[in-house]
């Protein structure tokens, strides 16, 4: 069938105004969640090689400043700089408490759902002032080095103590954002950094007047692990036109979204372990179809060796940095695909299947496909003749011969994506 173009839900050629967020291009907005500040190089290796471009990371206040007014930003020196070496980017979280300020009080764990003593956010005038002022300190620290804050991690669940509160952290948030300004005029911030998309909980926060001050709003995607990364353009689409209801002025109507966590755990109850590989492809696609230009995976690596342990089964890495299949599909979707900015989706027959037209500086094409359903044929015009005329690599990294029939290339769907470069100034109409 001749290629068809399905009308974006937004355009994908905005600019983000944010002073340094990522591009629509990849792999330079494709990012993975870390648990560690030292050493660790690695890690850090293995990162790179994979083609992730970002790191998300907790900038924990408790243990920089210990003592009050005094900080150690020894650790994170050092991962800055490492990442640096290479070509890694940092979004670190500002959070959490700090008991030099705030009193001890009961609350949920926000994995176990047990309840603990831990110390309450910051929710008084003294608290609230120290956390911005220590935020202001690290923005001017670190000015230059390309880093994106992120206010406080899901702070409409139990990571806010002792239970969420908008009004609480809308106060330390419009604190924290003034006072970055103030210290670095042309830091990135992004908030709130929500679990999923509580809609109540957004509008609350987008009223405040928050928005003048920030250059993306930042949510976590995760849903029901029977719904692919796909079904989340419909909530981008919703929360867009919340922002833009809220937003305080033109400029600031199309603020980018970022997906700043998000992953599906392979651990017994969850998806298997090709499941869990085919959605980090399609995470990232799918988000940059939906105009969004940082996607960040949870997790780097698993956290322990349960099989059975949600929390353990997160990462593209077993515990002991042994590959597993998310790491290769997502080191070869990097590989693939680098340079290269989503043109458009073309419809080829259903709504579950996804054929994407990418095209890089050069003006090189290449095709994205696979299908949400079960795995069939389609047949698209890619305006070749024989299959010399297109190399074709599979989501995991082997190549295979690709099928033309009467000037049609015959693409096997799957949920898997695979990858196709065709040969020829703009074959692709």
């Amino acid at each position: 069938m001749k290629f068809k173009t399905i009308t974006p839900v937004l355009t994908l050629s905005y600019s983000c105004f944010a002073s340094d967020l990522p591009p629509l291009v990849l792999p330079q907005g494709v990012g993975v969640n870390i648990h560690f500040t030292r050493g660790h190089e690695q890690d850090l290796d293995l990162i790179a090689a994979a083609g992730f471009k970002f790191i998300r990371m907790d900038f924990g206040w408790a243990g920089i400043e210990r003592t009050s007014g005094v900080y150690d930003w020894s650790a994170y020196d050092e991962l800055t700089a490492n990442l640096e070496k290479r070509g890694l980017r940092a979004l670190y979280i500002l959070d959490y408490s700090n008991p030099r300020y705030e009193e001890t009080v009961v609350s949920k764990n926000p994995v176990t759902g047990r309840e603990q003593k831990d110390t309450a956010s910051p929710q008084h005038p003294e608290s609230v002032a120290a956390f911005a002022r220590w935020a202001a300190t690290a923005a001017k620290r670190y000015q230059g080095r390309r880093i994106v804050w992120e206010i406080w991690n899901e702070p409409n669940i139990s990571f806010w103590k002792p239970k969420p509160n908008v009004e609480q952290y809308n106060a330390l948030a419009l604190a924290t954002c003034k006072a970055i300004r103030e210290a670095d005029p042309n830091a990135t911030i992004v908030a709130p950094a929500t679990s999923g998309f509580p809609w109540e909980f957004l509008e609350g926060f987008f009223k405040c007047g928050v928005l003048e001050y920030l250059d993306a709003v930042s949510v976590h995607p995760y849903r029901n692990y029977s719904k692919a990364p796909e079904s989340a353009a419909e909530d981008y689409q919703r929360l867009r036109g919340l922002i833009a209801h809220h937003a305080p002025s033109s400029a600031k109507r199309n603020m980018p979204i970022l997906s700043g966590e998000w992953g599906y755990a392979s651990h017994a109850k969850g998806v298997p372990l090709e499941t869990q590989a085919a959605f980090i492809a399609r995470q990232q696609l799918a988000n940059l179809l939906s105009g969004v230009p940082l996607s960040i995976w949870y997790d780097w690596k698993n956290d322990g060796a349960d099989p059975n342990e949600r929390e353990h089964n997160f990462g593209t890495m077993t515990h002991d940095l042994k590959p597993k299949p998310a790491y290769l599909v997502l080191q070869t979707l990097t590989r693939e695909l680098s340079g290269c900015r989503i043109v458009r989706r073309l419809k080829v027959g259903s709504e579950h299947d996804f054929v994407l037209l990418l095209t890089n500086s050069a003006g090189a094409q290449k095709l994205a496909a696979w299908t949400t359903g079960e795995s069939h044929v389609v047949a698209v015009d890619a305006g070749v003749s024989a299959s010399n005329q297109v190399t074709a690599v599979r989501g995991s990294g082997e190549k295979f011969e690709p099928k033309i029939e009467q000037s049609r290339l015959q693409i096997e769907l799957t949920p898997l994506p695979a990858y196709f470069t065709i040969k020829g100034s703009n074959a692709v109409k």
